[in-house]
């Protein structure tokens, strides 16, 4: 029985279900004919029905179906010209993934039929395939949008209160033995008391999540035992990933996803996503045909100028997505959009994202992409983090993305493990690092917390591993050790790798306190990387994106507990003073009255540093006096917000040096409230005609009331 269909209306693109039926929306341009193919099961290896589509609305076609419920499966298939040299791959004989699916039923079964091309033809993807791929690729689901968010809203927590955490969605938990077995690795168990608790305790305030958008397991690394753990690697821009759910694959992960946003929610911690906008799973001209590629390939991908069969690769990944192409820049806007109306998501990451921000060659900060989000009333409202960079000509873009974006600060990074494995390196570095990158940001009236400050990433090695490792140890990839980076900025204190010596292993554990000390107290926003708080490694392995197993999973049987409870307290120290997360810059000049700077900066005999100081490339040891009465904001009703004074001293030497205290305007009576030489110190009241003793290689932090003068 042939189904009855309506025109249908070319928006909302995608399907779209309103209680009656089942909307069906789908760009392509160049195409002379769409199929709509439905399925009654997601194993089907044959359609039950196909529809052909006869409305289009300029470059969209639609149809609509009466009486259509959630949980119908379909696939598109597409015809036009295949003509690669042209640019245009159209291949009927391909089911296509809907670029709009809200939810997708399973994976990708490599096949040679998933190819527009035959494998293995002289020709290569010139040559043309006739094989159906119906049986090997995932059907796109209708869902129920229906959802009960109680009172759940936005919980906006500005930039300078935030705490990120990066973290994976499986690996987090799915050796946490205290969650149940049934659901470790998936939404639910982000959800679960157990996590939420543990992050409330560690104190922080949003989970940054990698990729769980539908992705593309390779088929090179499942064909080496292999997968892509990471999830750089997008198909279904939005679909929460199947992968991580454990209410099925018709639509369940998609409330999944919803309830576990809605408890983090509950616990005052926001949802940022880690987005992949620059590219998709289809890879270069010899990649599957599995959505846009076969949908239409010209009107998604930058293709190369002189010959059309070839793709722009900024990203190293095969390809790059158009985004000066207005239908892109729909896509992308609407996607974004999606996640924060319907997923209630606090904000992105964007991976790679100068090439989103390239115009024909050059990387150009007033593209589209970012004048639309600048305009758009939802989107611009929510946090945008830039990874500025990406692998083509210009891409490193650290401080150059417009007001309203925060970046990943690869300078903050580079510098900060510089400065403390001793390398030859300016102190006025450490200093721009310490202070917020005024040096990157301030000119374009962008404020400290446009820096996301970070020691570690997913990217290279934990924070463990950049104390214990001089080399990358990544013999497991399959790849010769010649993948990840190769100049790290670590050192392994003595010894590659493990060791009983008792003396290195308290180096390297007084070395991780300081890098930790450092994100933390110093301007902008810090994320840290979940594992490296309890001394999570990966053995070595800088670049684990394709280990889905014990390398890459949090092992919190092993957890160092001492090195837990010394983050905790240096992020309760940074959320209970706001000197050391302030909203503008340090001025540096006497506070009106108060005779004293915001922020000085002095050296171990207790004179303050001049400019020749800063340019001395052997200089490892500092003193930094930070003003509570200088902090130049005011609260959230207008009232002046001060604090307490704070007194950092720095010393990256290997030997012990006397610091002499400030002088007597700065504070009578000084507190020593860390210690990262030794985390059992005793409390300590110094004058400040007095000298403390501050450990080699060591972070030292004294506090002062709020100073009073007449």
């Amino acid at each position: 029985m042939t189904t009855k269909t309506y025109p249908g209306k070319p928006y909302p693109l995608g399907a779209t279900w309103d209680g009656e039926g089942v909307n069906f929306a789908l760009f392509a341009d160049y195409a002379t004919g769409v199929e709509l193919c439905l399925f009654k099961g997601e194993a089907d290896e044959v359609e039950y029905e196909k529809i052909k589509l006869a409305e289009r609305t300029h470059q969209i076609w639609h149809v609509y179906i009466p009486g259509a419920k959630p949980g119908l499966l379909y696939g598109y298939k597409v015809s036009g010209p295949y003509e690669p040299e042209n640019g245009h791959r159209f291949n009927a004989n391909k089911l296509l993934i809907d670029p709009y699916a809200k939810s997708i039923a399973g994976r990708i079964d490599w096949h040679d039929a998933l190819f527009a091309y035959n494998i293995g033809d002289p020709d290569a993807d010139l040559s043309f395939s006739d094989l159906d791929s119906t049986p090997f690729i995932p059907k796109s689901v209708v869902i129920d949008p229906g959802f009960d968010w109680e009172d759940d809203a936005p919980l906006r927590i500005p930039y300078h209160k935030s705490i990120i955490y990066e973290t994976h969605v499986k690996g987090f938990t799915i050796q946490n033995t205290e969650i149940p077995k049934e659901i470790r690795g998936t939404y639910a168990a982000l959800a679960h008391p157990v996590t939420i608790n543990y992050l409330k305790e560690l104190g922080i305030t949003a989970v940054e999540l990698m990729p769980v958008h539908q992705f593309v397991n390779d088929r090179g690394l499942l064909d080496k035992g292999l997968t892509n753990y990471w999830g750089y690697n997008t198909i279904g821009f939005f679909a929460p990933d199947v992968k991580y759910s454990g209410s099925g694959v018709l639509g369940g992960q998609v409330k999944e996803f919803k309830e576990m946003v809605k408890a983090l929610h509950k616990a005052g911690i926001e949802v940022i996503l880690d987005v992949v906008y620059n590219h998709t799973a289809e890879g270069n001209q010899l990649g599957p045909t599995i959505s846009f590629k076969g949908i239409d390939n010209s009107s998604y991908y930058r293709l190369t100028d002189d010959n059309k069969r070839y793709y722009m690769d900024y990203t190293g990944t095969g390809n790059t997505l158009n985004a000066m192409l207005p239908n892109v820049l729909r896509f992308i806007m609407d996607s974004l959009r999606y996640w924060i109306t319907e997923m209630h998501v606090d904000g992105f990451r964007f991976d790679l994202a100068a090439t989103l921000a390239r115009e024909l060659h050059e990387v150009n900060r007033l593209s589209p992409f970012f004048d639309i989000i600048h305009q758009d009333p939802v989107i611009s409202q929510v946090k945008l983090i830039a990874e500025p960079w990406d692998v083509g000509e210009g891409g490193y873009q650290v401080g150059k993305f417009p007001p309203g974006w925060a970046e990943w600060n690869g300078k903050f990074r580079d510098s900060m493990r510089d400065y403390w494995i001793g390398a030859d390196s300016m102190l006025g570095e450490f200093g721009q690092r310490l202070t917020g990158s005024p040096d990157l940001y301030q000119d374009d009236y962008r404020k400290p917390t446009a820096s996301v400050n970070f020691i570690t990433a997913h990217d290279g090695f934990t924070l463990n591993d950049l104390v214990t490792y001089n080399e990358k140890h990544n013999d497991a990839n399959g790849e010769d050790n010649n993948d990840g980076e190769s100049h790290n900025r670590s050192w392994n204190c003595g010894v590659e790798g493990p060791t009983d010596d008792p003396v290195i292993n308290a180096l390297r554990a007084r070395q991780k306190r300081n890098l930790l000390a450092t994100l933390f107290l110093s301007q902008g926003v810090p994320m840290l990387v979940a594992g490296d708080e309890f001394g999570r490694t990966q053995n070595g392995n800088n670049n684990a994106y394709c280990q889905d197993n014990e390398i890459s999973w949090l092992n919190w049987a092993e957890a160092d507990k001492g090195l837990l409870e010394f983050t905790k307290k240096v992020i309760k120290l940074r959320k209970e003073h706001p000197v050391f997360r302030r909203r503008k810059w340090f001025q540096g000049l006497p506070i009106m009255g108060k005779g004293l700077e915001d922020i000085a900066w002095f050296l171990p005999e207790g004179n303050e540093m001049n400019e020749e100081n800063w340019n001395h490339d052997f200089a490892k040891s500092l003193g930094v006096f930070l003003n509570g009465r200088g902090l130049h904001h005011l609260g959230p009703k207008g009232e002046p917000v001060i604090d307490d004074s704070f007194y950092i001293i720095f010393n990256a030497h290997d030997e012990a040096l006397d610091y002499v205290m400030p002088p007597k305007i700065y504070g009578d009576d000084w507190k020593k409230i860390l210690d990262t030489a030794d985390d059992n110190f005793q409390e300590q009241i110094l004058n400040n005609d007095e000298k403390i003793t501050v450990q080699g290689r060591s972070v030292v932090l004294l506090q002062h009331p709020i100073i009073t003068h007449e």
